[in-house]
């Protein structure tokens, strides 16, 4: 039978060419793929994106006479996962279905050979119908339902004699005695570590959180800005210990201190990829909780098209780039993108002619050309005292991670005005914030009129998936009329579109970010209104006349051509304000 499967197999080509999915170029293509690599052909025509996965085992299926079954989101009772050991799942690809008339369904990514489906009958211990699935949808499941790295943990419990959840017994000991216990460095816990690891950047993670509770281990991963449970086997929070202390060493910190706050830094590669791990952790009441902050060294997206900008604000920002002296802000909340605006408006006045050089809190990004400086404010290298040598060196561009204080907004107010062209970023909900926030910090309103040239206000949407993007209806009736006022349409010409949900996005419906911006350029009518005592309310006044538009209201274009959705738009741009206006 094995024969007759691999042989099965190798007549997808010619089932996909009969369907129209493929040419025969395709196939011949796909074809010496298969025998380059010894891959299955309906794996190679994947690989090389000649056809959906879908629709390959939707005719692999009907080749072998199996049926085809979707399990995305697919729930299986306890009992059921219980019964197949999550080692033999791991070991055939396989997940379980249903159960009927005790006959046990199994989903496999691979048709199964008769030693395979032989193996299984006498390790269940009953009768078995075979369907087929994708790969992709049974490694969803089967990290949904049995957690990440399950067949690690379990065994690892084995070898360390541990019994089943259910039947362990805990025992309150002393620091000193669970040192002991976890001084020791074990490979399945680095495994797991690793697994951890690797599935956040499979699934491009910009965040990992570990945090102990007293019945369990919770893992969530920030994923386009959310954070997501990730599932993880029962018993886990046993052995936490042992994975922050694994997580301690490759960080390099002390594994013994548990009372105090550790911050530090882990390089790894995978691939020719490169990436930093920014290691915190923090001493709670159950344990130490860990976040592990994912930043990639040298895959940093460096034009303005990619990151959402409008053609016109890329010209106007480029032609700021140009300017010899003067200061532009950019301004939004942690994980906003700020730096990677900065570092894509640095990329663009980056020449032979022009010294560069920036002072951060940390070095996030690696950049050719520039001169990096990192904060360190234990030796006395802060913003303020960093940017004073750095203007010793007679620099043309200089970006500072942040202004913080009164000093360091000062000395880089002044250096604006002295033939150098100063970039940063400050914490404000919006552009014109960012002129009253330097003036709270005491720097002279006619400083900030002369020296300012845009504030630009940022934040990331995310995007709607587009493998299952659909039309929805705008309901409710205060967002239409919002949306056609802004966009200047007539209320039944307002659209929206959201995905669904797919295995593709992980059912999230979403799919990748980019940035909505707003621009504040400080033009001579708005500089003259920058007195002593000026308000919030006045300055945004005057740009709008000058032609400014709120965040908000960008978002909307980007709602109606289906970039984003209206829930995500509310989540984003949403603030007390809008919720009292439907009172």
């Amino acid at each position: 039978m094995a024969n007759a499967a691999h042989k099965n197999t190798n007549d997808i080509g010619t089932a996909l060419v009969a369907k129209g999915i493929l040419s025969r170029r395709q196939l011949d293509l796909a074809r010496r793929r298969a025998n380059r690599q010894s891959l299955p052909l309906h794996r190679a025509i994947i690989e090389l994106n000649l056809a959906t996965e879908q629709e390959t085992y939707r005719a692999l299926a009907q080749l072998h006479g199996l049926p085809y079954r979707e399990i995305d989101g697919l729930s299986v009772p306890l009992q059921i996962r219980e019964r197949v050991p999550v080692k033999l799942v791991l070991r055939y690809t396989v997940f379980p279905v249903e159960e009927q008339e005790g006959m046990l369904t199994l989903a496999f990514a691979d048709p199964p050979t008769a030693a395979t489906l032989s193996n299984l009958r006498l390790a269940l211990g009953q009768r078995l119908r075979t369907v087929l699935a994708t790969p992709s949808e049974i490694r969803a499941a089967v990290e949904r339902l049995y957690g990440l790295g399950a067949e690690t943990i379990q065994q690892l419990r084995e070898d360390r004699g541990l019994p089943t959840p259910e039947e362990a017994l805990t025992f309150e000991t002393s620091e000193e005695q669970e040192d002991l216990q976890q001084g020791a460095e074990d490979a399945s816990i680095s495994k797991f570590v690793t697994q951890i690891l690797y599935e956040a950047l499979r699934l491009e993670a910009t965040d990992i959180h570990m945090e102990p509770y007293e019945d369990r281990m919770r893992l969530r991963y920030r994923i386009d800005g959310i954070l997501q449970d990730i599932p993880v086997p029962s018993g886990l929070q046993e052995l936490y210990g042992a994975i922050v202390s694994r997580l301690k060493v490759m960080a390099g910190l002390n594994i013994a201190e548990r009372r105090l706050p550790h911050d530090g830094r882990i390089a790894m590669k995978r691939g020719s990829r490169r990436y930093d791990l920014r290691v915190s952790i923090l001493p709670t009441r159950l344990g130490e909780s860990v976040c592990l902050r994912v930043l990639k060294r040298d895959d940093m997206s460096l034009e303005f098209e990619r990151l959402g900008m409008p053609p016109e604000e890329q010209v106007s920002i480029k032609g700021v780039m140009g300017l010899s002296q003067g200061m532009m802000l950019l301004t939004g909340p942690t994980g906003s993108g700020k730096t990677t605006t900065l570092y894509t408006a640095l990329q663009h006045s980056r020449d032979e002619g022009r010294k560069i050089i920036t002072v951060e809190d940390p070095v996030e990004y690696q950049m050719a050309g520039v001169s990096q400086i990192q904060v360190r404010p234990d030796i006395g290298l802060t913003f303020s005292s960093g940017l004073r040598s750095i203007l010793r060196h007679d620099p043309d561009v200089v970006l500072i991670g942040e202004i913080r204080d009164q000093e360091t907004a000062e000395i880089a107010i002044r250096a604006s005005q002295t033939g150098h062209l100063v970039l940063s970023t400050l914490h404000t909900n919006d552009s014109p914030s960012a002129v009253v926030r330097l003036i709270d910090m005491g720097v002279e309103p006619f400083m900030v009129a002369s020296s300012l040239i845009c504030s630009i206000a940022q934040r990331l949407i995310r995007l709607n998936c587009r493998n299952c993007l659909q039309e929805e209806p705008v309901r409710d009736p205060v967002v239409r009329a919002e949306m056609a006022q802004v966009l200047a349409l007539e209320p039944a010409e307002v659209r929206s579109m959201r995905g669904t949900g797919c295995v593709e996005c992980g059912e999230r419906g979403y799919r990748g970010r980019e940035a909505i911006y707003e621009f504040l350029y400080l033009t001579d009518q708005i500089s003259d209104l920058i007195q002593p005592g000026i308000t919030l309310a006045k300055l945004r006044e005057a740009a709008r006349a000058e032609g400014w538009r709120p965040l908000r209201e960008v978002g909307w274009a980007k709602v109606q051509s289906g970039i984003t959705s209206i829930e995500e738009h509310q989540r984003v741009t949403r603030r007390a304000e809008h919720l009292l206006r439907r009172g």
